[in-house]
């Protein structure tokens, strides 16, 4: 049985367990239906089980050893690939400005963090991608069990995976790969390489790209641990199922032909929008991710005339400005962009 399954068919039973609210009390009204699927794991219908069988569906859908739904976004993912690979006192190579799940994964793991630099480009403002040549001198000077990057960062730039990862091979590190913002990825030809058949450890948002519910994320592990026991120190016994369920459907709309159709046209829509707005320019590997500049006005400035035209970005600095694009981003709202972004 899978996960959607188990909310085809309600449960006749006279509910003496947990949740408290019985599927019948709802504090909250707006989420009334949310209540009436809100299932424990102690129900008959044996939830524990469809998660695991869903889960093993999951990974030969990505082509990986294993795959693990994550409810507490991909700070969960990060941190249990980090306890999964090392042990108490060892060296993790890691950003010294990354997301702060990363610098906390090691502290939780009582590991030594090992920070490495990244240039900044002059022409975005923003980081540069990764590279193999930029993380060596760290592995080689320092005896790194694990190491951390963030691709594609959040402006869309994506770096050598399968370079970086040779190098930690070499060196007898594992590579954990934050692709947090990379999860329509392995479904489309039309957007950078995914890590998750590269990477030891791959962490991907369903919720910033992909169409899920916040905070909804995968852990896929492409090496011999499974992260399972990791997960287990730092989860709940108590998960939303009903969040599990979106997960299993989320990864079946991406890897269905209508999800496949739905990537297509999101990126065809923004190639579309680039080549109406020739006067602006346009940067970064991922194209769901727009990033843009204006040749007369910096990125906070431009990012404020977006937002007076009803237009909010994700992020600006003072070079550039990024938009960000998933499953949800419609052709009417990149027409109402397109149209913003030649008037300005």
């Amino acid at each position: 049985m899978s996960l959607i399954n188990l909310f085809r068919k309600k449960t006749t039973n006279a509910l003496f367990t947990t949740p408290s609210h019985g599927q019948k009390f709802f504090i909250f009204n707006k989420f009334r239906q949310f209540y009436k699927y809100d299932i424990s794991e102690t129900d008959t219908h044996n939830p524990s089980d469809a998660l695991s069988k869903a889960q093993e569906r999951a990974a030969k859908i990505y082509g990986v050893n294993y795959t693990s739904f994550l409810t507490n976004g991909s700070t969960s993912g990060i941190i249990a690939s980090v306890l999964a690979c090392t042990k108490s006192g060892d060296k993790v190579l890691l950003h010294n400005d990354a997301h702060p799940s990363h610098a906390n994964a090691v502290r939780l793991a009582g590991c030594e963090p090992v920070f490495y630099d990244l240039a900044k480009d002059e022409i975005w403002g923003v980081y540069q991608k990764n590279s193999a040549e930029n993380l060596e001198p760290y592995l080689k000077n320092n005896k790194i069990k694990a190491v951390i990057i963030t691709s594609p960062t959040y402006e869309g730039f994506v770096s050598d995976i399968k370079a970086i990862k040779d190098l930690c091979k070499k060196y007898g590190a594992y590579l954990i790969t934050d692709e947090a913002h990379g999860a329509l990825y392995p479904f489309s030809d039309e957007l950078p390489q995914s890590a998750v058949q590269i990477s030891d450890f791959t962490i991907q948002s369903l919720h910033k790209t992909a169409g899920g519910l916040n905070p909804t994320a995968l852990l896929h592990s492409n090496c011999e641990i499974d992260p399972l026991s990791a997960l287990a120190l730092i989860n709940t016994t108590s998960p939303s199922y009903p969040l599990l369920a979106t997960i299993e459907a989320n990864i079946n709309y991406l890897n269905s032909k209508k999800g496949r159709v739905k990537i297509s046209l999101l990126t065809s829509s923004i190639k579309k929008l680039k080549s109406e707005c020739p006067n602006l320019e346009f940067g970064g590997d991922d194209i769901t991710k727009i990033l843009v500049k204006s040749p007369n006005c910096s990125g906070e400035d431009f990012s404020e005339k977006l937002f007076e035209a009803g237009i909010e970005d994700e992020r600006s600095n003072e070079k550039s400005v990024m938009l960000l694009c998933g499953l949800g981003t419609d052709e009417k709202k990149l027409d109402r962009l397109c149209k913003v972004l030649k008037r300005l």
